[in-house]
């Protein structure tokens, strides 16, 4: 039995023609699952070296031309250049009749909903804000885990359909974020990929030095297993020896990443003590067993301010502080 063929592609009449804004790892990604739903990818802004091998690599054949050229080329333009970079560059085109009325201008900041893009809204851009929270490496695998990711959404009532249309068509699923609450959702994504990054490569180093030759090997299925408990069950999931309030474990990992990795004390001891409140929280960590704890982190923290055990007074929470604002984000 023959397996029938998936259409190409470029077989298909494009709905509409796409164009890209900074060739960073986002832009081009985004532009060639476009180009698999039937969008036509046309032009593609970018200067650096490694910008022109990643339109090469994802968006083959599409010219490299200046900004105002992409504008003028395409129905759809992915502005996918850094946070702090946006809003200057809104102005420009804007304020330069680089923007045409009718084009959809979508930007892929988790920082900014749609009222960074007011400059050429005024001049009759149609305002997307969407942010897929992914990780990007500048590669076609990019795409591939495009299928499925969640992308943060932020548009005007009248554009909510086109928005949720453009998402599914590049296989993510849109997530609605509130013009307000962009900064703390990108916050969030941030805290747990980016620093992610930075827990797991410290880790890997830490075990090396212990002599560990394959820490990748050791720590992926243990981080992986955590990961998912943490997915599933939140801060249940919580272990190890701060969970449980062994406050001599805690203390001699302190005195040995003093001596071996002194960079990382800061932040052993600031995630120790986030730990440590959520345990508590949770009723994890017993408030007998936390007042040593504590004190261990306390006394090891070099600038911290110590904090009042729980207990023997008032069995109130140390650090009492109002309702959280637990809060990446993406690459460019």
């Amino acid at each position: 039995m023959n397996t029938p063929s998936l259409p190409d592609p470029h077989d298909r009449p494009a709905r509409l023609t796409v164009g890209v804004v900074g060739a960073g790892r986002v832009g081009p990604a985004l532009a060639a699952a476009l180009q698999l739903a039937g969008h036509r990818p046309v032009a593609v802004s970018g200067v650096s070296d490694a910008s022109r091998r990643r339109a090469d690599a994802l968006l083959p054949g599409v010219p490299l031309v200046t900004p105002a050229e992409v504008l003028a080329a395409a129905d759809l333009v992915l502005l996918t250049v850094p946070d702090d970079t946006l809003p200057g560059l809104v102005e420009g085109l804007a304020a330069t009749g680089a923007v045409r009325p009718g084009q959809l201008l979508v930007h892929t900041s988790g920082r900014y909903g749609v009222g960074v893009l007011d400059p050429a809204r005024r001049a009759g851009a149609l305002p997307l804000a969407l942010h897929p929270a992914m990780t990007f490496t500048g590669t076609p695998v990019d795409v591939q885990r495009l299928a499925g990711c969640s992308f943060g959404v932020t548009a005007p009532d009248e554009l909510r359909l086109a928005a949720e249309a453009l998402v599914i068509e590049m296989g993510g699923e849109p997530e609605w974020i509130a013009e307000e609450a962009r900064p703390l959702y990108h916050a969030a994504l941030a805290l747990g990929a980016n620093h992610l990054v930075t827990l797991v490569a410290e880790a890997m180093e830490l075990l090396s030095a212990a002599g560990v030759t394959a820490p990748d090997r050791m720590l992926g299925p243990l981080l992986g297993a955590a990961l998912d408990n943490a997915l599933r069950s939140g801060d249940a999931a919580l272990t190890g020896p701060v969970a449980r309030g062994d406050a001599g474990t805690v203390e001699a990992h302190v005195e040995q990443l003093r001596a071996h990795a002194p960079r990382t004390v800061p932040g052993y001891l600031a995630m120790a003590r986030a730990t440590a409140d959520r345990a508590l929280d949770q009723g994890l960590l017993k408030p007998d067993l936390a007042a040593a704890l504590l004190a261990v982190l306390a006394d090891r923290a070099e600038d911290s301010v110590p904090r009042q055990a729980p207990g023997a007074a008032d069995g109130d929470h140390p650090d009492e502080r109002p309702d959280g604002e637990d809060q990446d984000g993406t690459d460019r």
